[in-house]
């Protein structure tokens, strides 16, 4: 145990040689402390794969979210039981900046109480690229936290969204800690849209310098201060522009009615608000072709739902059966990959996303 360290051994616990433990001794107190770790860490080393390379569905950014007390709020009661109430505006929320974030869902909960609430959040499965649960935690001194350092994603592109402070003090830098949501009306998430888009609209290099510089302030009333003067500047420096002078001579086509001249006091949109513009647009068109296609989505949806239904044994022999059997080849009933002579019309699944994939650019 007191070896020194291979390639794989310092990949696994995130170390480079001048970082790990040196010495005989401090190596084996290191390796027989990790025989904790399944308890510790979290269940994979990288929780999240590579980057998609495809430009359509490439994000430059990642934007992590947790679930209570942010999107949703749940409450208990004798008379009613749980009942989950869900934050204004998070629909829009999610759809919008899922143009420029690849959002990952991360909440301490288990998957088998936060999946049916992710079923309705994000139905059609746009807006999450990835989701992680408790398993993807870590705990340290007792505590749960949020080790991005697991992520596989360069941290200087990742913002997070959470209201417990001690979930991502491991990396506070990254994260944005908003007041946890009570129930009432509010547009606190709808707020925080200019913020966040801006970041990925002007490639900023480094979030973390910028979120430090907001930290402890409320970003939605700060940013609008922010980029009021921004455009009180541009307004400025346009009047001084010659251009922006009214004309003396409106020309011949403008004496004719074919081309009136554009008013003096006309500003030109700011590089953000041209951009803001053209994302909005973008969310409008994907807004009507999913009202559009509902129908069609939600007998996808079925399939897919009735497919997995077909997958689970009906009895304790049809599952020891299963189990001789192995798991089926691609290509073969009840395998959920087609295989390579197979087409989308294989699997529900497959058509689902297939038909997904039709929306033009906007995912």
């Amino acid at each position: 145990m007191g070896r020194e360290w291979n390639e794989a051994e310092l990949k696994e616990r995130k170390l480079i040689p001048e970082t790990a433990p040196q010495g005989r001794w401090e190596r084996t107190k290191a390796r027989y402390m990790g025989i904790f770790d399944y308890f510790t860490k979290p269940a994979w080393t990288e929780l999240l794969p590579p980057p998609h390379p495809h430009p359509l569905y490439h994000r430059d950014y990642t934007l992590i979210i947790d679930l209570d007390d942010l999107l949703i709020k749940s409450t208990w009661d004798r008379q009613h039981g749980y009942r989950t109430a869900k934050r204004p505006g998070v629909d829009y929320f999610l759809a919008y900046l899922s143009q420029f974030y690849e959002i990952v869902l991360f909440t301490t909960q288990n998957s088998y109480t936060a999946e049916p609430i992710l079923e309705n959040l994000d139905r059609y499965g746009m807006y999450f690229t990835y989701r992680l649960y408790r398993e993807s935690t870590r705990s340290t001194s007792g505590h749960i936290v949020k080790d991005l350092s697991y992520l596989n994603r360069d941290l200087s592109k990742v913002v997070v969204l959470e209201t417990e402070p001690d979930y991502v003090s491991l990396h506070p830098e990254n994260a944005i800690i908003i007041p946890k949501w009570d129930g009432s009306v509010d547009r606190g998430l709808v707020g925080l849209i200019p913020f966040l888009e801006s970041l990925a609209i002007y490639k900023v290099p480094d979030v973390r310098p910028i979120l430090q510089a907001y930290s402890g302030k409320d970003i939605p009333v700060e940013y609008a201060k922010k980029e009021a003067a921004e455009k009180q500047r541009h307004i400025e420096e346009w009047n001084k522009n010659p251009k922006s002078a009214p004309r003396k001579n409106p020309g011949i086509a403008a004496m004719f009615g074919i081309a009136p001249p554009q008013p003096a006091s006309d500003v030109p949109l700011t590089y953000l608000e041209q951009k803001r513009r053209e994302f909005q647009q973008k969310y409008l068109e994907e807004r009507d072709w999913l009202l559009k296609n509902k129908d069609d989505l939600e007998k996808l949806r079925e399939q897919d739902r009735q497919a997995m239904m077909g997958e689970v044994p009906q009895n304790l022999w049809e599952m020891m059966d299963r189990m001789k059997a192995g798991a089926p080849k691609p290509g073969e009933a009840g395998s959920t990959v087609a295989g390579p002579a197979g087409s989308a019309d294989d699997d529900p699944r497959r058509r689902r996303v297939a038909y997904l994939h039709t929306v033009p650019l906007l995912i």
